[in-house]
């Protein structure tokens, strides 16, 4: 009898084995070093982009008219700050400042808010709770630009046109959407003994979302944060409708600066960089939790 389960279980094992395709097979022999090289190759090529626009911004414009990005690894006398002290000169400063403006309300009133939400459509029970939030689901599909001049003649109305708040306001109404649906499927995936545990010792609905729930969501709560983050960051459309001359962010003073100057790169390059290092900046900081946020609510 032990020897036929024995066998049982040997032949089972081989059964449920996965087979290994060819390329798994390659790796196999080739080993984790292979592996290892060929992503540091692929992220070298993904950092290309970056690293030339560096150089761009820190050359003069003659040499940027003259020859390629690359040439100034062996004439490091092409580089200079001179383009940076211009584009200061510019204004610039304050546009990089309403759009920190802009961008951190944006991301933290979205965060707090769609929070709230989410853990009220997970654990609290409320009439026509799943009906509402299959109206927030449907939401996601409702294109910016419908919204533009309703919004448009309402903040003229309201006489904060033009303004920051109103870009805000703008970010957070079309941010929450998606952050609801997403910390709420995060919020679902909370074992409920958790949270009946936590009501046996008296907890209250606030302090078990503030104790409890809030603290297991940091992965969702940091990859919801990457994203709204770098949609509000990268806005254009928003901020060349809803922001005037002396609130614009830096998108469209880039943006202007096109219009006005042309080719001038030895403008657009540095503004572009300086756009581009604090997300990528925020995104490597985070990037630890990405993948676990992105994950939410997707396993059950």
């Amino acid at each position: 009898m032990m020897a036929t389960a024995t066998v049982e279980r040997t032949v089972a094992n081989s059964a449920g084995a996965p087979k290994r395709g060819v390329l798994g097979r390659v790796i196999d022999r080739l080993g984790g070093g292979f592996l290892q090289a060929l992503l540091i190759v692929v992220a070298l090529f993904w950092l290309m982009p970056t690293l030339g626009l560096l150089i761009v911004s820190i050359r003069g414009e003659t040499f940027n008219n003259s020859s390629g990005w690359w040439t100034a690894f062996t004439q490091p006398a092409q580089l200079t700050l001179a383009n940076y002290s211009d584009l200061l000169a510019t204004g610039f400063t304050s546009s990089f400042w309403n759009t920190i403006a802009i961008t951190v309300p944006a991301t933290l009133l979205v965060i707090g808010i769609a929070a709230m939400a989410g853990y009220a459509f997970a654990w609290i029970e409320f009439p026509g709770r799943d009906a509402v939030f299959l109206v927030v689901v449907a939401l996601l599909v409702v294109p910016i630009q419908i919204a533009l001049i309703p919004i448009a003649k309402l903040y003229g109305s309201l006489n904060i046109f033009g303004s920051i708040p109103g870009v805000v306001l703008f970010h957070v109404a079309f941010g929450l959407p998606f952050a609801i649906f997403l910390l709420r499927n995060f919020f679902a995936g909370i074992p409920k003994e958790l949270l009946e545990a936590a009501r046996m010792d008296g907890a209250g609905e606030w302090k078990i979302f503030a104790t409890v729930v809030f603290p297991l969501a940091k992965p969702a709560i940091a990859s919801l944060g990457i994203f709204q983050f770098l949609w509000v960051w990268n806005d254009l459309l928003v901020a060349l409708v809803f922001a005037d001359t002396d609130n614009q962010p830096m998108t469209k003073a880039l943006q202007s600066q096109m219009r006005q100057f042309g080719t001038n790169v030895d403008i657009l390059a540095p503004g572009a960089f300086l756009s581009l290092i604090i997300p990528l900046v925020l995104f490597f900081a985070f990037q630890r939790y990405f993948v676990q946020g992105m994950m939410a609510g997707s396993v059950k």
